[in-house]
C-alpha cells in the first residue's frame, strides 16, 4: 500500500504526561522522543510538526506540549521534530524540507500559507512522506484535523445579533425609533481559509438581521495591533453608530476593545472572540469582551498525533467528514460567555480560579461566583479536558 492510499481509523486520545522540549526535537538524544527514542524503545520512525506563529497564544502554551505528549506516550521510539514559523511562509517550507531530509515520514502541518504549502505537499510526496493538515486545509494532504470554522463564524455571529439585542432592551433611550445597530467586521487574514470560512459563518448569522454592517477588515497576520489601528480609525468615521465588533478572534477582541476603551466608549460595544485565551476569559468576566468560542485545543493537538502514529505504523485510519477529497476529524467548538466560564472553562480544567482571579479579577470573579464563600473551591490547573465532540458538515 503506498503512503498516499492509507485512510481511516479512529482517533482516541487520553491524557498524556508532559514533555520537555528543547531546540527543533522534543527531548535529547537518549530521552523521550529524542533522536534515539525512549530508553530501552525500538526506534520507529520520526513525525514534524510545523506550527504557523506565535502571536496566539495557543501554539505554544497548548498545541506543542499535547501533541508531543501523546506521541511519546503511544510511541517512545518516535522522533518528534517540531519548528515554528513566526507567520513566514518561505521559513516555514525550509522547515519542511530540513525535516524531510531528516526522515520524517509523516508532517503535521499547520500551514502559514495554503497556497505557497503546495511546496510542502510536493517534496512530501517525492519521498513518500504523508501530510496531515493541521487546523488549517490543505487541498491535496493526506488527512485533515480541524474545527468547522465556518461554524464558528456562526456561533460569533449569531451572538454579536444576541448581545446587541440583549443590551438594547437593557438600555433606556439611545437611539431614535428605527435606527438600525451597527457593527464593524473585524476579520482574521484574508490569506488564511479558516479567516475565511469565519467570515462566511458570519455573513449567514447576519443575513436578514436588522443590523448594519458599517465597514469590514481582513486583519493581516491577525494582528492586534493592526486591529486597534483600524478599529480606532473606524469609531472615528462613525461616531456613536458602533454597537458591536466582530472580532475573529480573542487577539483582535483585545485590539478592538484597547481601541474602544481608548475612544472613551463605556462600556465598549458588544465584541466577539475566539479562541478560549485566558486574557478573553477575563475581560468576559470584567464585562468588556461579550464570548468566545472555546476549542479544546490539547484536544485538537492530542487527535492530530495519535492519528500521526498511527499513519506512521502504516495503519488505514477511518474519519469523521471528507472535506474537499481529504480524509478529515472534525471537532466541536463551544460559544463561552460569562455564564459559561465556571462550567465550561473552570470545570472543564482549561483554567483554574487561580489563573483567571488574579488581583485585577478579583471583583470581576466574586460577582461570577467563582470565588468568595459561595464559590465551590477548584484551584486546578491544567490544559483543557472538555468532551471531543464530533461534527459532520
Amino acid at each position: 500500500m503506498s503512503a498516499r492510499q492509507r485512510r481511516r481509523i479512529p482517533v482516541t486520545v487520553g491524557l498524556a504526561l508532559a514533555v520537555t522540549l528543547a531546540g527543533c526535537t522534543a527531548g535529547g538524544a537518549d530521552g523521550p522522543g529524542g533522536a534515539a527514542g525512549a530508553e530501552g524503545a525500538a526506534p520507529e520512525g520520526t513525525i514534524g510538526l510545523l506550527l504557523p506563529e506565535t502571536q496566539t497564544a495557543r501554539y505554544e502554551a497548548s498545541d506543542r506540549p499535547a501533541f508531543v505528549s501523546v506521541v511519546d506516550r503511544r510511541c517512545p521510539g518516535c522522533t518528534v521534530l517540531y519548528a515554528n514559523a513566526a507567520q513566514d511562509a518561505a521559513a516555514q517550507l525550509q522547515q519542511a524540507e530540513s525535516m524531510l531530509a531528516q526522515g520524517a515520514e509523516v508532517l503535521v502541518l499547520d500551514a502559514v500559507d495554503t497556497v505557497a504549502a503546495a511546496g510542502i505537499l510536493v517534496q512530501a510526496e517525492r519521498l513518500g512522506a504523508e501530510v496531515i493538515a493541521y487546523d488549517r486545509f490543505l487541498d491535496g494532504a493526506d488527512y485533515y484535523v480541524s474545527y468547522d470554522y465556518e461554524f464558528i463564524g456562526f456561533l460569533l455571529g449569531s451572538a454579536l445579533v444576541g448581545g446587541i439585542d440583549a443590551r438594547a432592551e437593557d438600555t433606556a433611550g439611545g437611539r431614535t425609533d428605527g435606527e438600525r445597530p451597527g457593527v464593524l467586521l473585524v476579520h482574521g487574514s484574508a490569506t488564511e481559509p479558516n479567516a475565511l470560512a469565519i467570515a462566511a459563518g458570519t455573513r449567514r448569522a447576519l443575513e436578514g438581521e436588522d443590523i448594519d454592517v458599517l465597514a469590514e477588515y481582513y486583519t493581516p497576520d491577525w494582528s492586534p495591533d493592526k486591529a486597534t489601528e483600524w478599529t480606532e480609525a473606524m469609531l472615528t468615521r462613525y461616531p456613536g453608530q458602533v454597537d458591536g465588533i466582530l472580532a475573529a478572534n480573542d487577539g483582535i477582541a483585545g485590539g478592538a476593545i484597547a481601541a474602544a476603551k481608548a475612544a472613551g466608549l463605556d462600556p465598549v460595544p458588544v465584541t466577539t472572540g475566539h479562541d478560549g485565551e485566558l486574557a478573553a476569559v477575563q475581560r468576559i468576566l470584567a464585562g468588556d469582551q461579550y464570548m468566545t468560542v472555546y476549542k479544546a485545543t490539547d484536544q485538537q493537538a492530542q487527535t492530530a498525533a495519535e492519528l500521526a502514529v498511527r499513519v506512521l505504523r502504516g495503519e488505514d485510519p477511518r474519519t469523521t467528514a471528507v472535506i474537499g477529497g481529504v480524509p478529515t476529524q472534525l471537532l466541536a467548538p463551544r460559544a463561552v460567555g460569562a455564564a459559561d466560564v465556571e462550567h465550561v472553562i473552570v470545570d472543564g480544567r482549561v483554567y483554574s480560579t487561580d489563573e483567571i482571579c488574579v488581583p485585577a479579577y478579583e471583583a470581576a470573579c466574586e460577582r461570577a461566583g467563582l470565588i468568595g464563600p459561595d464559590a465551590e473551591a477548584d484551584a486546578a490547573p491544567g490544559p483543557g479536558r472538555a468532551p471531543v465532540l464530533e461534527v459532520a458538515r
